[in-house]
């Protein structure tokens, strides 16, 4: 994907000029302006964008499925056997034994256990066997142009995809990723890119796309920027009593309780933890019934990744899961 020689000419924008062809978003206002604001705000060459967009594609695919009824939200027992198999287990335990000893100096340099780093690599793209088909400016492009109801941030995304192509000298038509412009081993926007990803190798580049050592890197440097306390546990399940509990759940994921305030609601905990931890509390239908947990801060910095109580828990519950199918640290 980095460019040769043959690309120089392409230093000022990110690549080989393309060429002249009529595409999806030839003569669009919206590309226009685009176009202008790069050039205005950050040096890029305008002719050499304008080229760019004539190779872009208009996905209607990308807009069925961002368009789609959502899925009617899976309980708890349904959505765990989704992330939570033999076969993810053993690939992660693969993967963790293929990257040990990146993943251990991650784990040193940013506090952040091995196993959380594969369990999230592994929900999110199955250790780097699924990262997505589109072309990654095809599906920003869409998005940003085509669907109004979230342009702005997917315009967004597309600025910060064309800086982070600039910045590694990529072809920017090459680069691969989800429906919503996802990227790499561990679907990173180009907006997390930008501002978390490392050159965890140290070879001048970053890639997370074919590089599982700077996937790694890049993976434990969100959660370290995100807050996440080495050492510190993740959640603690509860046992409830009386007729106030359900005021003890969290609206959102924001822990805007404590500890000490879920006692005063019938919460209780077999953990030692203080009256003045942050929680988030959440209750999920489990296979025996409904569950009452305590998502402490850790917690808290999984739903950074994504704003799920449940994905959180089927990343704790399989980090866990690969510590015990590895035969411990």
């Amino acid at each position: 994907m980095r460019l040769g020689a043959s690309g120089a000419a392409l230093v000022g924008l990110l690549g080989a000029a393309a060429p002249a062809l009529s595409g999806d978003y030839e003569g669009s206002p919206q590309v226009a302006e685009f176009v202008a604001e790069m050039t205005r705000d950050y040096g890029f060459a305008g002719e050499q964008l304008v080229d760019l967009f004539r190779e872009v594609e208009r996905k209607q695919s990308i807009l069925d499925a961002i368009s789609r009824p959502a899925e009617r939200v899976k309980p708890w027992k349904e959505y765990r056997p989704i992330f939570i198999t033999p076969a993810r287990i053993q690939k992660g335990v693969t993967f963790w034994n293929q990257h040990a000893d990146a993943l251990a100096r991650a784990e040193k340099e940013y506090g952040v256990p091995a196993q959380v780093i594969v369990a999230i690599i592994g929900v999110e793209t199955f250790y780097g066997g699924n990262t997505g088909n589109f072309r990654v400016i095809d599906a920003l492009s869409t998005l940003g142009f085509d669907y109004p109801p979230r342009a702005d941030f997917f315009r967004k995304q597309l600025k910060e995809f064309l800086l982070l192509a600039r910045e590694e000298q990529v072809d920017p038509l090459m680069l691969k990723g989800s429906y919503a412009g996802a990227m790499g081993l561990p679907q990173f926007m180009p907006s997390s890119f930008r501002a978390y990803a490392v050159d965890f190798d140290g070879d001048g580049h970053i890639d997370i796309w074919n590089n599982p050592v700077d996937a790694i890197g890049s993976v434990a440097s969100y959660f370290k920027r995100h807050g996440w306390v080495h050492g510190a546990p993740v959640v603690s399940r509860a046992q409830v009593r009386g007729e106030r509990i359900d005021e003890g759940l969290t609206q959102g994921l924001d822990p805007v309780k404590n500890v000490g305030d879920l006692r005063t609601l019938g919460w209780a905990s077999g953990d030692a933890l203080r009256d003045d931890v942050p929680v988030t509390a959440f209750r999920l239908e489990g296979d025996e019934g409904a569950e009452y947990w305590m998502g402490l801060p850790n917690f808290y910095v999984i739903t950074r990744y994504n704003r799920s109580a449940m994905y959180a828990m089927a990343v704790h519950q399989l980090s866990e899961l690969l510590v015990n199918a590895r035969g411990g640290r």
